[in-house]
Parts: structure tokens; C-alpha cells; sequence
């Protein structure tokens, strides 16, 4: 599993009417494929996400989105970043994505996470618990989960979760990915270095050291090497061939999020823009460069929140970032 540059869309808030929200929602897989993209990801929630919009915006349920995705696309690999494991029972989710699998040929990636978001929990009656609660009910999950995705058939009787002889047929493979999502050093670092083939980690650019010399003590811990858990940096992308577009866009979408770029101060500025890298593509490459990959990171999982929807900016992102994270 080669995750150097993948594309995430984070919302699906186009200005379109509902008729014309999923052929945008393929367009853009589409493009990303053409555009030699390892990976087309959508989010596992119900709910849009504080700090992209309001809660009652458009979002998408998204194994349902990846099933139809599976038969828009040929190559480009599928995948929730990241599913929350607190809204599927495991083997049911096991079942889930190898279905999907099965339906695009080869191509699903099981991206998973604790979950987190509580407002989701709580208006849909899951049930959120504690910070504690979530990790371990994600740790039993993962010992069922990753067995059944390897052909197993597991027996697990645990605090949260019980199984016997789970089957899994049919499969396409037995070595279908796993790939946490998170930023925790203990715990979600800890069951990467454990179960996970592929790690997505969000947090501010500039922690990025820190958090590559604490998945190195994660996978010491255990004996795993290091080199074997592939890593990956979330990043919120806005580009445009006319940086002042993107700067533009920048500002209105951090407008939209209570934060005026033009009056902010330089440490409220720093804060609101560290995830995110903006301007024309000779900009976005070298912010990614120095930013993110000289820190260590092995690739970019990006989204383009701002104007990914519009045709022709997911093709000009590959074209721009593929070389850099090819080098």
C-alpha cells in the first residue's frame, strides 16, 4: 500500500441543486484519477464538521458514496478517511468495505478512526462515552476487524464486542489495508504501530517532528520497524494559477469560520492557517515541501475545501504536487 498523494473531499457544499451534487462528487474522483492520485477519499460523518461549515450542510453517507464510486472510476483506490468505528458494529464494517473491495476489484482501503464528533453521537443516539471508552472499543475492534480481513474467521469475546467464527466471504484478497487516521501519540499511534498498514496524521504542520519521534517510540515499543508503517499529512489545500485567487478564497472560507485574515494578529493568523497551504502551484508545492515532506512524512493526503468542485482544480493539484512527492 503506496499512499504518496491522495485527495480527501471534505464537503459537499457546491451551490448546485441535490440533482447535480453527485455527478460533482464523481467529476472529481474522476479527475483525480486522471490525474495519477493514489487515492480518492471521502469523510465518515453525518454531520458537516466544525471548521468547514454548519452542521445542517450537505454531507454524505460514505460507504454508500464509495459503493457508487466503485463502479464511476477504474483505478484509483477507495477509502473513508476516516471511518469512525464508534457507528458500525466491526464485523459488520469488515464486511463493509470487503464488499467493497470486491465491487471495485481490488481498490478499498480501510481507513479508521476512533470517532470523535460528539454532536453526531448524540443526535443520532450512538453512544459516545469517554475518550477511554472510544480507544478501546477500537482496539477490540481491530482485533476483529483486521483477522477477517486476512481470511480468519475470529472468535473474540471482549468489554465492548463479541464474535464466534466470524466468516467474511466473499474476498477479493486477503492483505486489504488498514489505515488509521488521528494525531494521538499513545493511543492512536499505538494501535498504528500495531494493526495499521498506513498511518494519516492530522495535526498542525508544525508539530509534525514531535509526532514522527513519537510514532518511532510506538513502533520500538512493539519491535516493529518503523520504515514499515507508511505515513501520511493531512492538508488543507487552496490553489489556483492566480495566487491572489487563492488567497482570496483563503480569506472568504476563514471569513465563514469567524476569522478575518485581515485584521487577524500574526499569532491568530498562524493559528487559523497552519493546516492549510495556499496560493499558485509553485507556492502550495514549496509550502508543502518545507513544511510537511522535509519533516519526514512520506506523502500528502489532501483536500481542496475551498475549490475542489471546480473543474480542472483537482487535475492542476496532481500535476502540480505528483512530482514533488515523487522525488
Amino acid at each position: 500500500m503506496t499512499i504518496r498523494l491522495g485527495y480527501q473531499m471534505p464537503n459537499f457544499s457546491y451551490s448546485t441543486p441535490v440533482t447535480e451534487l453527485f455527478p460533482t462528487v464523481i467529476a472529481q474522483a474522476r479527475e483525480a484519477e486522471s490525474a495519477g492520485v493514489d487515492t480518492a477519499f471521502v469523510m465518515d460523518h453525518f454531520y458537516q464538521l466544525p471548521g468547514i461549515g454548519a452542521p445542517d450542510e450537505p454531507m454524505l453517507e460514505a460507504y454508500t458514496t464509495l459503493g457508487a464510486l466503485a463502479t464511476a472510476t477504474d483505478n484509483i483506490p477507495l477509502s473513508a478517511l476516516v471511518t469512525g468505528n464508534t457507528y458500525r458494529n466491526p464485523p459488520m464494517l469488515a464486511k463493509a468495505v470487503t464488499t467493497l473491495d470486491v465491487a471495485s476489484g481490488g481498490r478499498a482501503v480501510l481507513g479508521i478512526g476512533a470517532g470523535w464528533f460528539e454532536l453526531e453521537h448524540t443526535q443520532y443516539g450512538y453512544e459516545f462515552g469517554t475518550f477511554t471508552d472510544r480507544f478501546e472499543r477500537l482496539d477490540e475492534a481491530l482485533q476483529i476487524i483486521a483477522p477477517m480481513l486476512h481470511g480468519e474467521r475470529p472468535t473474540f469475546d471482549g468489554k465492548w464486542y463479541h464474535v464466534e467464527n466470524a466468516i467474511n466471504e466473499p474476498r477479493i484478497r486477503d492483505d486489504l489495508p488498514i489505515m488509521l487516521g488521528g494525531g494521538g501519540e499513545k493511543k492512536t499511534f499505538g494501535l498504528a504501530a500495531r494493526f495499521a498498514d498506513h498511518l494519516n496524521i492530522i495535526c498542525n504542520a508544525r508539530e509534525l517532528p514531535r509526532k514522527l519521534e513519537a510514532l518511532d517510540t510506538r513502533c520500538s515499543e512493539i519491535g516493529r520497524d518503523r520504515s514499515t508503517l507508511e505515513t501520511s499529512y493531512l492538508a488543507f489545500v487552496i490553489i489556483d494559477e492566480d495566487g491572489d485567487r487563492a488567497r482570496q478564497l483563503q480569506h472568504e472560507f476563514l471569513l465563514t469560520q469567524g476569522v478575518d485574515l485581515s485584521t487577524a494578529s500574526d499569532e491568530e493568523r498562524a493559528a487559523a492557517t497552519d493546516r492549510q497551504f495556499c496560493g499558485a502551484p509553485d507556492e502550495v508545492a514549496e509550502q508543502l515541501k518545507t513544511r510537511v515532506l522535509d519533516a519526514g512524512i512520506d506523502g500528502i493526503v489532501l483536500n481542496l475545501v475551498a475549490n475542489g468542485h471546480e473543474p480542472g482544480i483537482v487535475e492542476l493539484t496532481g500535476r502540480t504536487l505528483r512530482p514533488l512527492v515523487d522525488a
